[in-house]
């Protein structure tokens, strides 16, 4: 079973900036896509960034020039550089990886999940 870990959470100012981490207990080579998701109180769990196994990066307009997603694939961890941090990206931060198992005529998604790591920032 794979673990997703992040870290990096924290308290930090508007304008200021954090980097989160999520190292995999499996080979990163082994998921198609991994990425960032984040779920404010009350509101549905979004999509913040995603990196597929080629390097390809995904963001939400929410996040464009201010977050960048990389991965060091020796190390099996994803990394999420945020800057320029605004109120409204307080959230809990989900590291999410997903790989696909099964015969090429019967494929199907598995996902994983980490266990949040929380972002707040104030005014």
């Amino acid at each position: 079973q794979v673990q997703l870990v992040e870290s990096g959470g924290g308290l930090v100012q508007a304008g200021g900036s954090l980097r989160l981490s999520c190292v995999s207990s499996g080979r990163m080579s082994r998921f198609n896509t991994m990425g960032w998701y984040r779920q404010a109180p009350g509101e549905q769990r979004e999509l913040v960034s995603k990196i597929s196994s080629v390097g390809a990066t995904h963001y939400a307009d929410a996040v464009k020039g201010r977050f960048t997603v990389t991965r060091d694939i020796a190390e099996n961890t994803l990394y999420l550089q945020m800057n320029n941090l605004k109120p409204e990206d307080t959230a809990v931060y989900y590291c999410h990886a997903q790989r696909q198992i099964g015969p090429i005529e019967a494929v199907r998604d598995v996902d994983y999940w980490g266990q949040g790591t929380q972002v707040t920032v104030s005014s």
